[in-house]
């Protein structure tokens, strides 16, 4: 039986506490209300909650699905809750909020995957507190295009879907996906809102390798992304997929330098990187180098 690496320092994180936390924890209770951050256990959920960013997840806790490196329930979702985009909505309004995401489980039992409750998610948000830009972290809805469209028709302000890991270790890590469907998702939004910025995400420590995954960031900067978050893998349970190496700072940092060399606008790569973590200052980045890339293509011309 191999032995599980030892968890480096840097993956040490303090106790989430402050202000701004404790709100949110109670409001979160109070409306019955999931979020990714405390259901999926992320390691940022001080730092972000604390600066009014936090991420809910739409849908229930329960997932279709049955990925190895992920800590949400496995198994048959109860009925869809129609009232849960206006309590969303009512707590992002009721804290102000800077900066939300909207996340959800796989719900494949669904005709659309649930993207209706996306879009009544974002347009009570927009009707409530307009100022409150809102990022979408969606599943990918078995490649239903017109589920992607119900999404993106509802202007959310990045459209966000993680990759989590190279083609090779797809069946390994997430079964019930596809990575050409993901390429696919990518460019149709490109196409459809090239308005809206895309973004991407992956996990390391699950065996891949530095070139396999500098393949993969050109095929995704080649179906249109412009962002992308690289983290470490951390294994939940002793039920999930083991770590089989944990990746140095320095190799986080070489990631981040080959990804903007091929193109992204934006990579936020580290141990500790999540899909929303920064999501703020990630989208901001993204929108100014479309900004930029547009003011220097000549009229007639596509920007990609």
């Amino acid at each position: 039986m191999a032995v599980a690496p030892r968890r480096p320092e840097w993956l040490k994180m303090p106790y989430p506490d402050g202000e701004n936390f404790r709100e949110l924890t109670q409001l979160v209770a109070d409306q019955r209300l999931h979020t990714v951050c405390s259901s999926a256990r992320c390691p940022n959920i001080g730092e972000c909650w604390n600066q009014r960013t936090a991420t809910f997840m739409l849908l229930g806790n329960v997932c279709t699905r049955s990925c190895g490196f992920c800590n949400i329930a496995t198994g048959r979702p109860g009925t869809v809750d129609e009232g849960e985009p206006e309590r969303v909505a009512e707590a992002v309004e009721t804290l102000n909020l800077a900066y939300a995401v909207l996340t959800s489980v796989n719900r494949d039992e669904l005709p659309d995957g649930g993207a209706y409750i996306y879009a009544a998610t974002l347009r009570a948000i927009h009707r409530r507190l307009p100022t409150c830009q809102v990022e979408v972290l969606i599943p990918d809805f078995r490649g239903v295009e017109s589920a992607l469209y119900t999404v993106l028709d509802a202007d959310p302000c990045v459209l966000n879907h993680n990759v989590e890991t190279v083609p090779r270790l797809r069946r390994a890590v997430q079964p019930q996906a596809s990575y050409a469907r993901d390429l696919e998702l990518f460019a149709r939004s490109l196409a459809y809102r090239p308005d809206i910025p895309v973004k991407s995400g992956l996990m390391v420590g699950h065996g891949e390798t530095f070139d396999e995954i500098v393949e993969m960031m050109g095929e995704l900067v080649e179906a249109g992304v412009s962002t992308l978050t690289i983290g470490q893998y951390l294994r939940p349970t002793d039920k999930h997929l083991p770590i089989r190496r944990y990746w140095t700072l320095e190799e986080f940092a070489a990631l981040k330098e080959a990804g903007l060399a091929l193109g992204f606008a934006h990579v936020e790569s580290g141990p500790l990187v999540r899909s929303s973590y920064h999501a703020r200052e990630q989208e901001a980045a993204a929108v100014q180098q479309r900004e930029s890339v547009t003011a220097h293509t000549p009229p007639g011309t596509s920007p990609r």
